[in-house]
């Protein structure tokens, strides 16, 4: 287990790291590593949540069915995440344990079985940043063998502590520009190229180059208005685009549209 106070220069390193990597590609890794300083964790999950909207995937590190984080997590079964119903129920931003947020929120049994018990999740801590009214940041870390490698008193104290560092590392990052998907350094940056490709090529049969602008911000969690504003179109335009888009792939709905894409993208890869 870290002791907060044997890893104080490795975690003045690494919040230095993070710094010298505010709105660059390498950020996200730096930032999980000043969090691997502070506390144990297994695997970590970063995520941008809009109001009403699906969240979008800004990072992870899952190894195991690391497939149903798309497939299943993003595209509907965020709404029964504990975390984030508590988000949308008033929950301050802070550090949450899930124990913490069990006593506010009952868990589904549905939920436990499509995530946790598939995915090997023991237990999980949360990290919640507030952007802006309608915009936050959460970071999950996962635990896979309870009760030897969760999170202990100690170290969720020395996350709290350090949490107004941390909130203002994601502010800083995150809060300028409308969230995206992630741009990893790395040998995850092979994966990035391998998901800019798939987009690029995706539906290239059967639609126009306009309907992939639209089918390639679609999957990348923008909704018509904010897709209207990035090609500069009309709401109805990109409205028409969608319904054609969703007849020439045969699908009929985003969740349809979103597991499409990503047999596509393992096809291609």
């Amino acid at each position: 287990m870290l002791n907060p106070a044997e890893t104080a220069s490795p975690a003045l390193d690494a919040t230095a790291g993070a710094i010298a990597a505010l709105r660059m590609p390498q950020f996200t890794a730096q930032f999980v590593a000043l969090l691997s300083q502070l506390i144990d964790f297994d695997c970590v999950v970063i995520l941008g949540y809009r109001q009403g909207k699906h969240p979008i995937y800004l990072y992870d590190s899952i190894q195991r069915r690391r497939e149903l984080l798309f497939q299943r997590y993003l595209t509907d079964s965020f709404l029964q995440d504990p975390f984030y119903l508590a988000l949308t129920q008033g929950a301050e931003e802070g550090v949450y344990s899930l124990s913490e947020v069990s006593r506010r929120i009952r868990q589904s049994p549905d939920y436990r079985q499509q995530f946790y018990d598939q995915t090997g999740w023991e237990d999980e801590v949360s990290l919640s940043v507030r952007l802006d009214p309608t915009r936050w940041i959460v970071v999950y870390l996962g635990y896979l063998d309870r009760p030897l490698r969760a999170a202990s008193p100690t170290q969720l104290a020395a996350l709290k502590q350090h949490y107004g560092v941390l909130r203002a590392l994601c502010v800083q990052h995150w809060q300028p520009a409308d969230f995206s998907l992630a741009q990893p350094p790395g040998e995850q940056a092979v994966m990035r190229l391998a998901v800019d490709q798939a987009l690029a090529s995706f539906g290239q049969s059967l639609l126009t180059a306009r309907e992939q602008q639209v089918t390639a911000l679609l999957v990348q969690g923008l909704d018509s208005r904010e897709i209207a504003e990035a090609l500069d179109i009309g709401i109805g335009t990109v409205k028409n685009h969608r319904k054609r888009i969703y007849a020439q792939l045969k699908v009929s709905s985003l969740s349809e549209l979103f597991q499409l894409f990503l047999n596509h993208l393992i096809a291609a890869t």
